[in-house]
């Protein structure tokens, strides 16, 4: 016997895989002329502007309560804040193929965390995928450790690896604390509002220089497509499939938001693709679905 097929769940999904593998090469024009920190910051203004009218116009907008405020804020700091935030940052100097291959071993981190806090039990399936995955990543730098000391590239390599345990930490705490809503459109508008309050402050604060009349229109319009795409139709296509699959699920679709990102980065940008980052892809790759493969049971 087989299920009806849920035509949602598929739309969502290949919306989150489509939308955010092309978000890391609308970042990558964006911040070519504007400071990361504006990117982040109009960008969540641009989704909560949109999400407000929305909710507006269903009379939706209301006051959640002080316990899922905590939790809305708590995710908006781990998810958008850092995650979102530190990859923007990072993609001042890292290229967008690579910022998300290397986005792509969240799944590897949310599985040792999850070892870590007992929320899942330790497997020798799970450690291999995690061993072959991070090989993926040593590949990608075996001959470029001396880039490392360069302190541009470093520190975009630094906050890529802040924005993984950022995107790990919510998707671990979600996991943990599961609190259904049933109004993704509020939770995501109070993430959005708090998120973009922050990140305003943090581009007056840490923005060497603003000047607006540099901003081109390419980057102008790559920070209204992610927030319009990356985070409206992104965020309510993930969270739309997080309530039909589980976590672990969704997240494999960041195999395909790699390859995406890598095409785009090649095909606009000129972006190098060389046969060592295609082996650490696929190693990465094969790492993540070793360690979250489940055989399902069969259907009777």
């Amino acid at each position: 016997m087989s299920s009806k097929t849920d035509f949602r769940l598929i739309v969502a999904l290949l919306a989150v895989a489509i939308i955010w593998g092309t978000t890391y090469l609308g970042i990558r024009v964006a911040v070519e002329t504007i400071p990361p920190w504006f990117v982040t910051a109009i960008r969540q203004t641009i989704a909560s502007l949109i999400l407000l009218v929305l909710l507006l116009r269903k009379k939706e907008l209301k006051w959640i309560g002080w316990p899922a405020l905590r939790r809305q804020l708590l995710l908006s700091v781990l998810m958008i804040v850092i995650a979102n935030g530190m990859t923007t940052v990072a993609e001042q100097s890292v290229p967008s193929g690579l910022a998300s291959l290397l986005n792509a071993l969240s799944p590897i981190v949310v599985f040792l965390g999850s070892v870590l806090i007992g929320l899942q039990k330790p497997s020798l399936k799970g450690f291999l995928g995690v061993t072959i995955g991070f090989l993926g990543v040593a590949f990608i730098f075996r001959d470029g450790f001396d880039d490392l000391l360069d302190p541009h590239y470093k520190t975009g390599i630094l906050f890529l690896g802040m924005a993984i345990l950022g995107w790990a930490s919510g998707t671990i705490y979600t996991k943990k604390y599961s609190h259904k809503s049933s109004n993704i459109f509020l939770d995501l508008f109070y993430q959005f509002v708090f998120s973009a309050l922050v990140q305003w402050v943090f581009a007056f604060v840490f923005s060497p220089e603003i000047k607006p009349e540099k901003w081109t229109v390419n980057s102008i319009l790559a920070v209204c497509y992610l927030g319009v795409f990356g985070s409206v139709l992104g965020y309510l296509a993930y969270n739309y499939a997080l309530k039909k699959v589980s976590a672990t699920e969704v997240s494999i679709l960041s195999y395909f938001n790699t390859v995406i990102a890598l095409f785009l980065g090649w095909l606009v940008l000129d972006e190098v693709i060389t046969i060592d980052l295609l082996v650490a892809t696929v190693l990465i790759i094969s790492g993540v679905v070793i360690t979250n493969y489940k055989k399902k049971p069969a259907i009777v």
